[in-house]
């Protein structure tokens, strides 16, 4: 029989309902403390990570994980074209860890109405384009739609566009492109509206067909701006890139281009510096937290070991160890920390829970790029950090449970 965990039952689950307890306020602020230290851990990893993820997605939405173009370009999106024939897209498609090849085509334009005008870059895809990202992000309409011969040139255009030009689904357009040799025109069909409240690309990009750019850009059936590629794990981009870059660096096209292999991360440096500096943000908030946490333990550990100082007494006279009394009274701290973290993990399930399913904390996307906070309900992540306050904290009243040496026996006896 466990004797100094049967003691801690006693002492913690078996006290008469009617007694009075000095402690009780303190213990009370103890389990509080834990409670709320332990729900701000996972709150603050949670939405940090939903966070990233929310706005890492965007990024990737509109420009994929991996991108091949030519080494040539400049920083615009009137690009040199490559040419890519099916060979190239099976060598891609068949690299470890790639999940879907694409290619793409940019043409920078200016859509004309009425009443205003707006600097945009169209996007030519091709039939295997991957729409997941713009279909999560439709507010009105659909996406193009090649079978549709009703209507030509059709493209998606965010709802940014959409308000500052008074468009919409179902509207005709005209988008002028302007060279060195002369000025050009297109009519587009609006068939759907997207919104990713990440502005800084909801104002510039206009999807079309890929066909569509070639022939403005005069290339040939194989030429295009460059080839996009989807990982099947984000957590292996590095790798997965550097493997990629290797293939083509020695790779020429059949016009001798040289190809230039960049990673989301190398094209959107700025943005994800951002995203990776919030990792210290959650590092810091842990810290603060879980010290509040430790520091309310402590005080009420030593509160109920001054309380329980006559009954120490009593056991030393019986011949307990202070080893065996310091662990009944760690056993003691064990059930507050445990019933703290209970509470905790209730309390931060239940706003993520909400939050995930109803949204009701609103955010401003000009500032964060999303309308609402996102949250990442990952049940490892909340399994490590519990096992990992559990431990500490543990850990953390070893210290003070060394009072119990210096209490002896014929002055505890005294103590009232």
């Amino acid at each position: 029989m466990n004797f100094e965990l049967f003691i801690a039952k006693r002492i913690h689950f078996g006290g008469d309902k009617g007694e009075k307890r000095a402690s009780s306020p303190a213990i009370k602020i103890a389990i509080a403390g834990v409670a709320i230290g332990l729900a701000s851990m996972i709150l603050a990893l949670s939405i940090v990570i939903g966070f990233k993820t929310e706005v890492r997605n965007k990024v990737v939405g509109f420009g994929s994980h991996i991108q091949i173009t030519n080494l040539s370009n400049n920083n615009t999106y009137e690009t040199l074209p490559i040419c890519v024939n099916s060979e190239l897209i099976n060598q891609l498609e068949n690299t470890e860890g790639i999940k879907h090849v694409e290619t793409f085509a940019t043409k920078p334009g200016i859509i004309k109405t009425d009443s205003s005008f707006q600097g945009i870059v169209l996007k030519g895809v091709g039939t295997g384009y991957d729409w997941d990202f713009f279909k999560k992000n439709m507010v009105d309409g659909n996406i193009i739609n090649p079978e549709d011969t009703t209507h030509a040139n059709q493209a998606i255009l965010s709802k940014n566009i959409a308000n500052k030009l008074n468009l919409k689904t179902g509207d005709d357009f005209l988008c002028y492109f302007i060279s060195s040799e002369n000025v050009r025109f297109r009519k587009f069909y609006i068939s759907g509206i997207y919104s990713t409240n990440f502005e800084d690309y909801d104002k510039l990009f206009v999807v079309t067909e890929i066909d569509l750019i070639k022939k403005l850009n005069n290339w040939d059936e194989d030429e295009v701006s460059g080839i996009e590629l989807l990982v099947k794990d984000y957590g292996k981009l590095d790798g997965i890139k550097d493997n990629v870059f290797v293939e083509m660096m020695t790779y020429r096209d059949r016009k001798d281009n040289t190809f230039l292999t960049r990673s989301v991360k190398e094209m959107n440096p700025m943005i994800f510096s951002w995203l990776d500096l919030l990792d210290m943000n959650v590092v810091v908030i842990i810290i603060l937290m879980f010290s509040i946490s430790v520091f309310t333990m402590v005080s009420g550990l030593l509160i109920i070991i001054l309380e329980r100082t006559n009954m120490i007494g009593i056991l030393k006279t019986l011949g307990a160890h202070n080893y065996s009394i310091r662990k009944t009274f760690l056993y003691i701290a064990s059930f507050l920390i445990v019933k703290g973290m209970v509470w905790g993990n209730i309390i931060a399930l239940a706003i993520l829970i909400l939050q995930k399913n109803f949204g009701f904390v609103k955010l401003d996307p000009e500032t964060y790029y999303v309308s609402e906070m996102p949250v990442d309900i990952n049940i490892l992540h909340i399994l490590l950090i519990n096992i990992g306050t559990l431990i500490l904290s543990v850990l953390a009243m070893i210290g003070p449970s060394y009072l119990i040496a210096k209490i002896y026996p014929a002055k505890s006896l005294r103590f009232e």
